[in-house]
C-alpha cells in the first residue's frame, strides 16, 4: 500500500524530457553565441582602415613630350583627351589608397601602396584589415624581371609568377599611362573604333593587352590580358583591369576607382580607390624596402 504522505512516483519519461530541454537550451545558447560572433565579424569587415602613413617621398619635376603621330584612332583620342598635345614623362610613381580585397572567399577592407620605377620595377605593400587594424600584410617585389611575393602563408616565386608580375607592371601604369607612349619598347596596334592592342616586353618575349576605351569619353575603360594565376597553373586565365571612373588628383587626371578580376571567378577580387599619387620621386632605396 502507498501512504498519503509518500512522494508521488517518478514517471519514466521525466528525465529524458528534462535532458532534451537542457540540450535544446544549450544548442540555443551555442547558436546565439555563434550568431553574435558572426555579427561582430561582419561589423569588423565594415570598418575602413585609416590611410597608410606617409612614405616621406616628394614629387619631382615632370617634363613633357608631344603625342606621337600614327597612333590608332582610339589611342590618339585617349591621350589628347587626357593630356592635350603633350604627355608627361614619368620615371617613377607611387600610388596609395584604400579599398577591398577578397581572401579565401571573404572580402576584407584593405589599404595599399604600389611603387613603380616606370616600365622596369615595382614594389607592392598591402594590408588586409579587420576593425581597421592590420590582419595580414603582403610584400611583393618585381625587380630586374624577377618577382618575389611574400605572403602570410608562404613565398611565391618562379617563371609563371614573373609572367603575371610583368603584366601587373604594365597594367598598373594605367595610373600614369604616358609611359605607354614614352617607352620605346612598347607598340600599339589597331583593333577597332574603341579598342587597340598594346604589346609590352617580357624579357626576350612579348606580351599583349587588349585595351578598350569608352566610346563617349574616350578614356580607358578596360584592359584584358592572359595571365598565369600561380606557378602551378598549366594554362593562363583572362585577367581584367577596369577603370570605373576618372577624376583630377593632385593636378593629374587618373582612374579613381579600379577593379581587378579573374574571369573564371566572375566578380572583382580587388576594388581600389586612388587617394595619393606621387610622381618622379627618388625611389632608389625605397623600391627595395619592406613595409609602407
Amino acid at each position: 500500500m502507498t501512504r498519503d504522505t509518500d512522494p508521488p512516483a517518478r514517471t519514466s519519461g521525466t528525465l529524458p524530457v528534462r535532458r532534451r530541454r537542457r540540450g535544446r537550451r544549450a544548442a540555443a545558447y551555442t547558436l546565439g553565441g555563434l550568431a553574435a560572433l558572426t555579427g561582430v565579424g561582419w561589423v569588423g569587415l565594415r570598418v575602413e582602415p585609416p590611410a597608410l602613413p606617409e612614405a616621406g617621398l616628394v614629387s619631382g619635376p615632370v617634363t613633357t613630350v608631344p603625342v606621337p603621330e600614327g597612333l590608332p584612332d582610339p589611342v590618339d583620342r585617349f591621350y589628347r583627351t587626357l593630356y592635350g598635345d603633350e604627355v608627361p614623362v614619368i620615371e617613377t610613381a607611387v600610388v596609395s589608397g584604400r579599398g577591398t580585397m577578397r581572401v579565401n572567399g571573404i572580402t576584407f577592407p584593405a589599404r595599399y601602396r604600389f611603387s613603380h620605377v616606370a616600365g622596369h620595377d615595382y614594389r607592392h605593400y598591402i594590408e588586409v584589415t579587420w576593425f581597421g587594424r592590420r590582419l595580414l600584410a603582403v610584400n611583393e617585389w618585381f625587380l630586374d624581371g624577377s618577382a618575389r611575393l611574400e605572403l602570410p602563408f608562404g613565398v611565391m616565386e618562379g617563371p609563371k609568377i614573373d609572367q603575371g608580375a610583368n603584366l601587373a607592371l604594365w597594367a598598373e601604369a594605367g595610373w600614369f599611362p604616358s609611359i605607354w607612349l614614352t617607352d620605346p619598347r612598347l607598340r600599339w596596334e589597331p583593333v577597332d573604333a574603341t579598342s587597340a592592342r598594346l604589346l609590352v616586353p617580357f624579357g626576350e618575349e612579348t606580351e599583349e593587352f587588349t585595351i578598350v576605351f569608352d566610346g563617349d569619353t574616350g578614356l580607358l575603360r578596360r584592359m584584358e590580358s592572359m595571365r598565369f594565376k600561380g606557378e602551378q597553373d598549366e594554362t593562363r586565365t583572362l585577367w581584367l583591369n577596369e577603370a570605373l571612373d576618372w577624376d583630377l588628383l593632385d593636378d593629374a587626371t587618373v582612374p579613381m576607382t579600379t577593379t581587378v578580376t579573374w574571369a573564371d571567378e566572375g566578380t572583382p577580387w580587388a576594388r581600389l580607390r586612388t587617394e595619393e599619387l606621387i610622381l618622379n620621386a627618388d625611389l632608389d632605396r625605397y623600391i627595395e624596402a619592406v613595409g609602407p
